[in-house]
């Protein structure tokens, strides 16, 4: 593994105002020594764009944050972000997200995550990136039976577009990777969650429609099971990972052995959804957000598991833990209670 130094390094995070990639930017600017971020962010429509703009907010007050709005789709735009600020690492986190809007919208998903991502891997083909960290993503297990889901394990057969493109995602930067001499790791993230996330996850979702008194679907009848992963743990992995380059080695065919490597970040403790919500409400009523006397037996429904979902996540951190020295850690509960804390801040 090659040691990539982030001092005084230009750093380029797409996705910058979406929820992984604003948390990372504020903690690299707050954590390495002249760091200078440009963040690349579309700032689409996909959800409440004034959430962005509170995440572009407090990145603001560094002086060493540039942000640029375009979109992964413009080639040119992406070839002159590359020229003006030669960045000497990549973290490509942004994505069309979501499984159940790919079923409706599937050009978002082709337009951000193909050919916004193979953009990105052309200009750090004709730069000399140190580095390319990349977002994929536990859906790419699709229905495998075998848990925990290990990166040595085949993943052929998605269950959603949006699984397709992060799959392809992973094949584009290893043929980038053996063709260009690129060092590209993949991340497969498991249920991110926490402050200021994406409105269309299962928490959100679910603590809006309880505060407006409707009713929360729960499904697979809540037999489902997700290694849900606290944001902070997420970007504490990236940080990591980005400071530790696969090593560039020459084949006995002459050309370059693949600088790539994959790993999963999850918290490697999969929760059943019934309990997440139980818990989820807890904190929402500690919080203030819900009444202490909330009815919610009244506004729980259990229905059947909708197209494209999976019954169960759970990541296998081996390798992460033996590259790294790393394992994400933060409870269930310590998490959403931070989210609560933050709901009841920002929207109340």
């Amino acid at each position: 593994m090659n040691r990539v130094d982030l001092s005084e390094k230009t750093v380029l995070v797409t996705g910058a105002a979406g929820f992984i990639g604003s948390v990372l930017a504020e903690h690299l600017l707050s954590s390495i020594p002249s760091i200078r971020v440009i963040g690349f962010d579309n700032l689409n429509e996909y959800y409440d764009v004034r959430l962005k703009n509170s995440r572009l907010d407090r990145l603001a007050r560094f002086d060493n944050f540039f942000f640029v709005k375009g979109d992964l789709a413009d080639k040119g735009m992406v070839k002159r972000i590359f020229d003006e600020n030669h960045p000497s690492v990549v973290v490509n986190l942004a994505a069309q997200a979501g499984v159940r809007y790919s079923i409706t919208n599937p050009d978002a998903y082709i337009s951000s995550n193909l050919i916004g991502f193979f953009n990105v891997l052309e200009a750090c083909r004709h730069h000399s990136v140190e580095h390319l960290v990349y977002a994929s993503s536990s859906s790419v297990y699709g229905g495998n039976k075998k848990v925990p889901f290990s990166t040595e394990d085949k993943v052929d057969n998605p269950v959603s577009l949006y699984a397709a493109t992060k799959k392809s995602n992973e094949l584009l930067a290893h043929a980038y990777s053996k063709l260009y001499d690129i060092p590209s790791t993949g991340l497969r993230f498991f249920t991110v969650y926490g402050p200021a996330g994406r409105p269309d996850m299962a928490y959100f979702g679910f603590t809006n429609k309880l505060l407006a008194g409707e009713t929360i679907k729960i499904f697979n009848y809540g037999h489902c099971q997700r290694d849900f992963t606290y944001v902070d743990d997420i970007v504490e992995g990236i940080v990591r990972v980005m400071q530790g380059a696969p090593d560039r080695a020459t084949g006995e065919d002459g050309l370059p052995i693949p600088p790539y490597a994959l790993y999963n970040i999850g918290n490697g403790h999969p929760e059943n959804l019934l309990d997440f919500v139980t818990i989820l409400q807890e904190e929402l009523i500690r919080a203030g957000v819900l009444p202490s006397n909330y009815d919610f037996e009244a506004h729980k429904e259990l229905v059947p598991m909708q197209p494209g979902d999976v019954p169960i996540t759970y990541a296998d951190t081996t390798a992460l833990k033996r590259d790294f020295g790393y394992q994400p850690s933060t409870s269930l509960r310590e998490g959403l209670r931070h989210f609560a804390e933050w709901y009841r801040m920002f929207y109340m």
